[in-house]
């Protein structure tokens, strides 16, 4: 069986931005698969290094790296978020500490930050 290619979504649950998200990724990075680990806000728990939840969230991104052979992390925030109601910019940050903290963990993969604005549409967080 050919080998299917994963890369791996730290997403908000927000049903909305699940197929955006997933559609972006597909197509930008030729991906057959999106692991996508969810949590209410998760921009902001990666961002503030919540000690009680990250342990999970490092834990499912191992087996989405370790036994799908993922390559790429996205993290993602987005706009009318009720898990963390903070203005885009806000947002901005998160995502930019969040792949910081993404990037301690050493997992010698590719580590980007999406953007999902008020029309669904994912943008690339530079």
């Amino acid at each position: 069986m050919k080998k299917r290619k994963f890369v791996t979504a730290l997403n908000c649950m927000d049903g909305r931005v699940q197929i955006p998200v997933i559609e972006f990724l597909k197509r930008k990075y030729k991906a057959d698969y999106v692991d996508m680990i969810t949590e209410p806000g998760i921009d902001k728990i990666l961002a503030e290094n919540n000690k009680k939840i990250l342990p999970w969230i490092k834990e499912k991104i191992k087996i989405s790296v370790k036994k799908h052979n993922s390559k790429i992390i996205a993290v993602i925030g987005h706009a009318d978020c009720a898990g963390n109601p903070v203005s885009k910019e806000t947002h901005i940050e998160q995502i930019k500490k969040g792949m910081k903290i993404i990037k301690l963990m050493k997992l010698n993969i590719k580590i980007i930050g999406l953007w999902v604005n008020e029309n669904w549409e994912v943008e690339v967080v530079k």
